[in-house]
Formats: C-alpha cells, structure tokens, sequence
C-alpha cells in the first residue's frame, strides 16, 4: 500500500545509520518492525514475572562473570 509522509531528513538519516540499511522504504519498514518485536518482547518479560533468587550481590556477580 503506498503512503505519503513528510520524514524529517536527519532523523530518517540517523535511524538508516542505526539500523544499517540503505533506502527509506527498508528504514521505515526495519523501524516499524524493530518497534513492535520491542513491543512484543516487553510484553514477554511482563507476563513472565520475577524470580526470587536468593542470592546476593557477590553471588550474583559470581555467576554473570562466569557466563
């Protein structure tokens, strides 16, 4: 479906940049779609809850630095 809209040119750059890609249909469209999987992953982690770990901040520590 074609659309007409007014895209501010540095921010269109910019998000090209960040995004890697090389027209404003592909920018638009990978914007778009970044936008909803960041929508849909902080959907994710809010239907999945908290965990209580029990562990303290060394522990914790501990355990990131070996992953």
């Amino acid at each position: 479906m074609r659309r007409t809209v007014v895209i501010d040119d540095g921010l269109l750059e910019e998000a090209r940049e960040i995004l890697g890609t090389k027209g404003i249909r592909e920018t638009v469209e990978t914007g778009l779609r970044e936008a909803i999987r960041r929508r849909r992953l902080e959907e994710l982690r809010r239907s999945l809850g908290t965990i209580k770990l029990n562990l303290s901040a060394e522990e914790l520590s501990k355990l990131r630095d070996e992953s």
